[in-house]
């Protein structure tokens, strides 16, 4: 897409913000009805025009006024209508400005306070899409700001920073939002993330003092008894003189601080004087409201912070992030360090401004995201993986029985003996098959899946090695942290939503081939050529020694091998061979074992299976390293 349009539609005032990336920058906040921004209000003229902005409070010819709809949105049905009658009519302003054309390949990323469900951000998008603009998404206000502040450099903050917690506060004028920010992902907070206190109690406080000082209180009532779209104005009014006082507190102590508003221009006699000084600031703060609960706006707005702070599960925010016009005040900052003692708190430039160009900034990031995700999707469907995994499956059968071959002695061979010692197996000649039978059950055991499953975790950590060879470079390209593609990041935390099993990268079946090696390794070892060793090494006993002598004087030695493997042997005989001489020589012969079958793996493995197990592994890894970048999130520093 070539712009991204960032539209901060605010209960009381709203502005536009486009970033073109033919001209890479800070986002252009549009003029609208010549103004940047413009007072959220529309009117329906008698003739069926639409205005919208500071026009569509007072024209004459208004029979229908709409004013603080956003902030109804989740109560109020009737809402809807009148977000989609103001966004219709920014958008014909666009199009008739020339600021948006039609055909033109481009995004409207729309803001929404944090708390807003997914249901309720769908509901809130559909609104404009039937209106007709371009595809649109829903963003939070809160992460734009704050994404705002990172693109456009404003802030010192690093990517140290950001990968740390960060409490975004967003003071409107109806709502005060609240958003978490963890490693730049947005955590939702219990407490919806949403306050119903705005800066527009304070305008409230500042025009009901100056209607009460004004020789025309009874006349200003009448018109806004009449027209709220009146009273709306003047609340705008009053908001920016008192962002104008509060920016300067000190200058102001000795220079008027007001604006006169004449309402129904026209009609004589029908004026007022907006005028902030010390005391009329300390009752902005500090005067209880019965909306509030009979609580001051200082006293809502310190208890929402605590809610906050008690909200968060994990680590507390070391850096505080405010933006809304109110953030500006001095005493924000106070009652923040005071909550939050060992954080940074910073307030960003241009306010007004900053959630319109944040969300503008997120359309830049989710194109990014776009083009590493494809370069994700061609590593993928390349041959890169595969090789990679075929080049290395030795190392996973030499990891698998390195895993194996010692507890397969402990839990198979050794209770084999026992049994052969009890009688329950007759011959040395069964000890084969029953070592294949006994030997495939115990594979096919949740102990034995587990020894599997950590053989195979720690090859994939030797793959992810060679891997970060081919993603790094992506990663690098757009700005991705390197543990995004990272398979060693992934084995070792579990925030992404989907687990990679190890048990099924390797299965069992898949090691069945080697039974028979292994079969043949541990019983020529153990028996030393057809049983000889296992009953003559150092075997205790007169009659053992007797009868194993005799034998070989009669037969002679090949043909005493063959036959002792045929012989049943009394139970007797077979007691006169402790357990201990069998577990000694399991101990030292173990090893020989490991490299016996590491010998003759790349002799004996079965080619077909193996060439399954490297497709599937490769499968898997690929579709671990899709699953990881559908979930990333680019930096927003």
């Amino acid at each position: 897409m070539d712009k991204f349009y960032g539209f901060d539609l605010g209960d009381a005032e709203s502005a536009i913000a486009v970033y073109d990336k033919n001209n890479p920058g800070i986002p252009e906040v549009l003029t609208i009805c010549d103004a940047r921004s413009i007072i959220t209000a529309y009117a329906l003229l008698r003739n069926g025009d639409v205005l919208i902005g500071e026009s569509a409070c007072y024209d004459p010819d208004a029979v229908e006024r709409k004013i603080r709809f956003k902030s109804r949105f989740l109560v109020d049905p009737a809402a809807s209508r009148d977000i989609k009658g103001f966004a219709a009519g920014v958008l014909g302003e666009l199009y008739l400005a020339g600021n948006l054309i039609k055909g033109e390949d481009t995004c409207f990323y729309i803001g929404c306070p944090a708390g807003w469900n997914k249901g309720a951000r769908e509901d809130y998008r559909s609104i404009f899409e039937k209106n007709g603009y371009p595809p649109s998404r829903v963003i939070s206000e809160s992460r734009a700001a704050l994404v705002s502040a990172c693109q456009s450099k404003h802030l010192q903050v690093g990517y140290d920073i950001l990968n740390r917690p960060v409490l975004v506060v967003d003071i409107g004028s109806s709502t005060t939002d609240f958003a978490y920010i963890m490693g730049g992902r947005e955590v939702e907070l219990q407490t919806g993330g949403e306050v119903f206190l705005g800066g527009g109690i304070m305008d409230e406080i500042l025009l009901e003092e100056s209607i009460k000082n004004s020789p025309d209180a009874k006349k200003i009532r009448k018109v806004f008894a009449e027209t709220d779209a009146w009273k709306s104005y003047c609340e705008f009014a009053a908001r920016k003189l008192k962002e104008q006082y509060f920016s300067d507190p000190e200058y102001w102590k000795k220079n008027d601080c007001m604006r006169n508003i004449v309402l129904k221009p026209g009609i004589l006699g029908t004026k007022i004087t907006l005028r902030v000084n010390e005391k009329t600031a300390d009752a902005m703060l500090n005067q209880k409201v019965e909306r509030l609960g009979n609580k001051s706006f200082k006293e809502v707005f310190i208890e929402s912070l605590r809610q906050a702070k008690g909200a968060i599960s994990e680590k507390e925010p070391e850096l505080l992030f405010l933006t809304g016009g109110v953030s500006k005040l001095a005493q924000i900052s106070e009652w923040c360090r005071e909550i939050f003692p060992d954080a940074i708190v910073i307030t960003g430039a241009e306010p007004e401004f900053s959630v319109a160009r944040g969300l503008a900034y997120c359309g830049k990031i989710d194109d990014e995201l776009r083009e590493f995700k494809e370069e994700v999707e061609r590593l993928v469907t390349s041959s890169t993986v595969e090789k990679l995994v075929a080049g290395h499956t030795d190392e996973l059968y030499q990891a698998a029985l390195d895993r194996l071959i010692e507890p397969i002695l402990r839990n198979v061979a050794l209770p084999a003996i026992q049994r052969w010692r009890n009688g329950e197996i007759a011959r040395l000649g069964d000890m084969d098959n029953v070592l294949k039978e006994d030997i495939d059950a115990y594979l096919h055991t949740d102990e034995a899946r587990s020894l599997i499953a950590k053989a195979v975790s720690s090859w994939l950590k030797n793959i992810s090695f060679e891997l970060e060879e081919h993603t790094m470079p992506i990663c690098v390209k757009h700005n991705v942290p390197y543990s995004a593609l990272n398979l060693t990041t992934y084995l070792s935390f579990s925030d992404i939503d989907f687990g990679v099993s190890t048990k099924n990268l390797f299965a069992v079946e898949e090691i069945t081939w080697l039974i028979d090696t292994i079969v043949s390794i541990i019983v020529g070892l153990l028996c030393g050529g057809g049983g000889v060793a296992m009953i003559a090494n150092g075997a205790p006993g007169i009659i053992a020694g007797a009868i194993v002598s005799l034998a070989v004087l009669a037969l002679g030695k090949e043909q005493m091998q063959k036959g002792i493997l045929k012989l049943n042997l009394p139970k007797p005989i077979r007691k006169a061979f402790p357990m201990r001489l069998f577990e000694s020589r399991f101990e030292r012969i173990g090893d020989q074992i490991k490299e016996s079958v590491f010998a003759n793996l790349e002799k004996d493995k079965d080619e077909e299976i193996t060439g399954r197990l490297v497709r599937e592994i490769s499968d898997q890894i690929e579709n671990c390293l899709i699953k990881m970048a559908e979930v990333v999130e680019i930096p927003i520093g």
